[in-house]
Formats: structure tokens, C-alpha cells, sequence
């Protein structure tokens, strides 16, 4: 999965109708770049592809600039990329800070579940590498490998069971809430002074 694929759409469905640089400028202020190696090119290099893909449609406005709107197709498409960004711990971050800065367009229990899922998963993936490090015999420096993998999932165990906490605790504006920046449409452009 590819994390500028799921921030594109993220953006575009969030504004209603983006133009390219509105969407690269988003993604840059919010350090995309650093995070998640978005770089102005692959941001176009989506756009073009999610067009061809059926999940944006693309709108000429002179003189020479191009606003996209998400599809249904492209709303499930950004929904199944979501989904898999919160539900399944990757080794790559970058998925999960995706889905993490587009985590208000979801419902705070469809949320709550997706992050049910990765935490189950983690624990599982703590527990298989905690085995491994127990009956693990030759060559001895290999546990080493099973450690870092038993405390990468344990430390990401925890750190989803805080932010199910906050989540069940009422933090943040979800979809569907009054004031949330969730519902499709519902971003305005900031003035920067």
C-alpha cells in the first residue's frame, strides 16, 4: 500500500475539490515529507493514477490548472487504504502516520475497532517473538532479531492501547461529531499571515 496513495485521497476527499499544488502544500506543511516520503512528484504521479484508476475525476480550470474530486470508487478506495493503515502493524511507519493524520474522517467506533484489530495483532506478534526468543538455539546472536521484534510490538501494544484510551474518552473531533474535520468536503483553506 502506498501511503502518498492513501494521503492524496485523504486530502482531496477532505477539501471536496483540490488542485495539486492545494494538496502538496497540505501534505508538506504537515511534514509528509519526512514521514512518509511524499515529494511533490509522487503527489502528481498519483493524482494521475488515481485519475486513470477511477477514483478522482479530474476538472479543468483556465487557464492551466486541474482540480480533482474523489469518486465513490475512490471514497472506497480511501477507506480500504485507511482501514489497512490502522488495522494491520506494518514495519514501514509511514502507514500508520497516514492513517493517523486522516484519522478524524472516520466514526469514533469504527476507529475504536480498526485499532482493536491492530492492538490483538501486536500482542499476537509480541507473543510469537517472545516464543521465538525462549526456544531459539543456534546461531545465539539471532535472538537478538526476536528481541527487537518482541519489543518493537510491545511498545506499539501499548502506545495503541493509550490512544484506544483517548479515543473511548472523547479526544478528538470524529466523523459525525459537531466541529470534526471528518465529514467529506467539510476543510476549509487556511489563511497564512
Amino acid at each position: 500500500m502506498s501511503a502518498t496513495r492513501l494521503l492524496v485521497l485523504g486530502v482531496v476527499r477532505g477539501y471536496g475539490r483540490a488542485h495539486g499544488y492545494l494538496i502538496g502544500n497540505d501534505l508538506m506543511s504537515w511534514g509528509a515529507g519526512d514521514w512518509a516520503n511524499v515529494k511533490w512528484g509522487s503527489i502528481y504521479h498519483a493524482l494521475k493514477q488515481l485519475t486513470k484508476d477511477g477514483c478522482l475525476v479530474d476538472h479543468a480550470v483556465p487557464p492551466a490548472r486541474t482540480d480533482y474530486e474523489i469518486t465513490p470508487a475512490g471514497e472506497a478506495e480511501y477507506r480500504r487504504l485507511l482501514g489497512d493503515a490502522l488495522r494491520r502493524p506494518e514495519t514501514r511507519p509511514d502507514l500508520l502516520a497516514a492513517g493517523l493524520a486522516l484519522l478524524p474522517s472516520l466514526r469514533r467506533a469504527e476507529a475504536v475497532g480498526l485499532l482493536t484489530e491492530r492492538l490483538a495483532a501486536l500482542e499476537s506478534r509480541r507473543d510469537a517473538a517472545r516464543r521465538q526468543v525462549e526456544e531459539w538455539r543456534e546461531p545465539a546472536h539471532v535472538k537478538e532479531l526476536f528481541g527487537l521484534w518482541e519489543h518493537a510490538a510491545a511498545g506499539g501494544a501499548e502506545w495503541t492501547r493509550g490512544l484506544l484510551g483517548r479515543l473511548e474518552g472523547g479526544a478528538y473531533r470524529m466523523a459525525g461529531e459537531p466541529g470534526s474535520p471528518g465529514e467529506a468536503g467539510s476543510w476549509v483553506i487556511l489563511k497564512l499571515e
